[in-house]
């Protein structure tokens, strides 16, 4: 079964395009949902399906209570969040969602080596 993964705003959107078949990726730019408060946009994600939230917006643990809603936050760490490097990663990132446990909510993935 494919992850579902949604990049929020402060990702590239051409990055959805460099993830491997075993995910399905798409961007808050895609969905429309931009606009969308932190809230309202994990509301949205689990309305239709969508499993994990990738952001570099290492706050938004703190924000919201993710307990609400079945949805993993992953939250990237990284010196630059550019599109060039970015994809250079994504094999880090894949390896990282693979061995996310089941039960964590929040994971941090931290590529800044």
């Amino acid at each position: 079964m494919k992850k579902k993964l949604l990049l929020d705003e402060n990702l590239p959107n051409p990055l959805k395009n460099d993830f491997s078949a075993g995910f399905e990726v798409t961007t808050v730019h895609d969905r429309g949902w931009a606009s969308l408060k932190n809230g309202n946009l994990l509301a949205a994600m689990t309305e239709v399906g969508i499993d994990y939230l990738l952001t570099v917006d290492k706050n938004l643990q703190h924000q919201q209570n993710l307990e609400k809603y079945p949805v993993k936050l992953v939250v990237i760490r990284t010196f630059d969040n550019r599109y060039k490097l970015l994809k250079t990663l994504v094999p880090k990132i894949e390896e990282a969602l693979k061995n996310m446990p089941e039960n964590a909510k929040v994971w941090e993935v931290d590529l800044r080596y």
